[in-house]
């Protein structure tokens, strides 16, 4: 007999599950305005306008809570980037341009999210769980755009080490990523038209100055 499901075992589930997201963009916030060290529970608690008790019954402990928010981040944007590569259909040039552009989308590009980020990664060297926690989804994404790399190489004979050059461009994604976190004046769209800048004189055979794709 196939089970009925229980309306109101969801009803009850629900809430747990949004007070738990409420604390870790609370958590995020905390992160982007005090850093890592000055993030403390009862801020994060304030924050959520909830109880010191209700932060302890969900997360125990603010490791766990920081845990619970890197992987929320590191899931939103994998899931962001992927989304982005599928999309843009089979074609190498496609796909790379559709990586640079989801880099600096509203949904991920936050000076909010981005100072989260750096806080994370200014304790990443001291704290194995999270190199551990990031290490494996930064592997994906460095395989995806290394082979997007190779790939354009194969089509316009490039003579560049393909390897190297898309660990080029993740640090030139990366420097933007510092440069729209430090607010000095760059905007989403000017790095956005840097980053595609880069790709029409890495790729010239696939992408016009402008980063525009040639046809």
């Amino acid at each position: 007999m196939t089970a009925i499901p229980d309306p109101g075992g969801r009803a009850r589930k629900a809430p747990r599950e949004m007070r738990r997201q409420q604390l870790i963009e609370a958590t995020i916030d905390c992160l982007s305005r005090r850093g890592y060290a000055d993030t403390t529970m009862a801020d994060i608690a304030d924050r959520a306008g909830l109880s010191r008790g209700i932060v302890n019954f969900h997360f125990e402990s603010k490791d766990n809570l920081l845990i619970a928010t890197l992987q929320f981040m590191a899931d939103e944007y994998a899931t962001h980037w992927m989304g982005a590569y599928d999309r843009a259909g089979p074609a190498a040039a496609a796909r790379l341009q559709a990586l640079v552009a989801a880099d600096f989308d509203r949904r991920v590009c936050t000076r909010r999210k981005l100072a989260a980020w750096f806080a994370f990664w200014g304790e990443a060297k001291s704290r194995p769980t999270y190199q551990a926690l990031c290490g494996a989804r930064d592997k994906v994404y460095q395989e995806a755009l290394s082979g997007l790399v190779e790939a354009l190489k194969q089509e316009a004979g490039y003579g560049y080490d393909a390897p190297s050059l898309a660990l080029s461009l993740c640090s030139m994604l990366e420097g933007l990523w510092f440069r729209l976190m430090m607010g000095d004046g760059l905007t989403r769209d000017g790095a956005h038209a840097a980053a595609r800048a880069w790709l029409g004189v890495a790729f010239p055979r696939h992408f016009a100055p402008d980063g525009a794709r040639v046809t």
